[in-house]
């Protein structure tokens, strides 16, 4: 087990090494940082007081190592547009995006898996064959139509639900959060609909699938020999059976739910951090950007090791082949 967790460890920092590098890139040659900063008409005198400052004068393996220290400090530099510490633009944006992700995850788990549950279990059903067409569109139908749908809806016909914004939040310090809030709340139902939707068909669909192929397997053919009953055999050992592969997509699906939460953010106008990597894709604001792609990364990583933890977990199988 601690073998297994040293060489994910390594695995990790080797990835985050490479996306820090194509970081570095991205400052070293998508433009030059100096004239963002201070404009055409700066003096050569400005300019190169300034590329000494940044350390752009330095080795390009020094300033590699430097930008990799400065990263791991959560430090990326100023932002071109706003004149501000990218560090402090992350951590006003972030609470936002954390709470909408969160949010969406539990939607689509609470609601998707025991609806693929109930797909498997009564498959030829109306029902089931009803939740597997709409199950379909949620995976078709693209996330800014879903979401403008919404809005025209439950926001211009109907006038329920706000359409755009995050609402009142309270501050805990410096993290800002709606759920203390009822404009909070009502602020986040529409983006948090929309961007579960697809990750709640889709666990529908899999769950389904997983669960058909166990109750076909030979020691469910057994565990009816034995006479246990239809919830033991459904619940005790078909659905802890296919969880294994579940608890995989699921992991990337909750990391993709935070990196490609951009559209929702956008369509809503939800102040986080996917609607600070447009905004900084539009004036080209590369310390923005290299810090929204590391910061990505490390939540795919770490989700990625915690995946693999729950393994371990969930199959004893994978806990007996380490032992031997």
């Amino acid at each position: 087990m601690l073998a297994f967790v040293v060489r994910r460890l390594i695995q990790a920092l080797l990835v985050m090494l490479t996306v820090a590098l194509i970081a570095f890139l991205m400052f070293r040659y998508v433009g030059d940082p100096v004239t963002f900063m201070v404009g055409q008409d700066a003096t050569p005198q400005e300019r190169a007081q300034l590329r000494t400052e940044l350390g752009l004068n330095k080795p390009l393996l020094v300033q590699f190592g430097a930008f990799v220290a400065n990263s791991a400090r959560g430090e990326f530099g100023v932002s071109y547009q706003e004149g501000r510490k990218v560090s402090s633009l992350i951590e006003e944006r972030m609470p936002a995006t954390l709470e909408l992700s969160l949010c969406a995850s539990v939607l689509a788990i609470a609601i998707g898996l025991p609806l693929g549950v109930y797909t498997a279990l009564r498959r030829g059903s109306l029902g089931a064959q009803t939740l597997l067409t709409v199950s379909l569109l949620g995976i078709s139908l693209p996330t800014f139509l879903i979401g403008i749908l919404l809005i025209f809806v439950f926001s211009v016909v109907l006038h329920w639900l706000p359409s755009y914004g995050r609402g009142h939040v309270v501050a805990l310090g410096p993290w800002t959060t709606g759920f203390a809030t009822v404009d909070g709340w009502r602020h986040l139902i529409l983006p948090s609909i929309t961007l579960s939707l697809f990750q709640l068909a889709l666990l529908i669909r899999l769950v389904r699938a997983e669960m058909l192929e166990v109750l076909r397997t030979d020691y469910i053919k057994f565990a009816r020999a034995r006479g246990l009953t239809q919830r033991a055999i459904h619940f005790g050992h078909t659905l802890k059976n296919t969880l294994v592969p579940v608890i995989t997509i699921t992991g990337l699906q909750l990391g993709g739910i935070i990196a490609f939460a951009v559209v929702t953010e956008t369509v809503f106008q939800w102040p986080g951090m996917g609607l600070l990597f447009i905004q900084s894709v539009e004036s080209a604001d590369i310390p923005v950007m290299a810090a929204y792609l590391y910061l990505i990364a490390l939540i795919f990583v770490v989700i990625n090791l915690v995946v693999d933890l729950l393994y371990f977990a969930v199959d004893p199988r994978l806990r007996v082949g380490r032992a031997h």
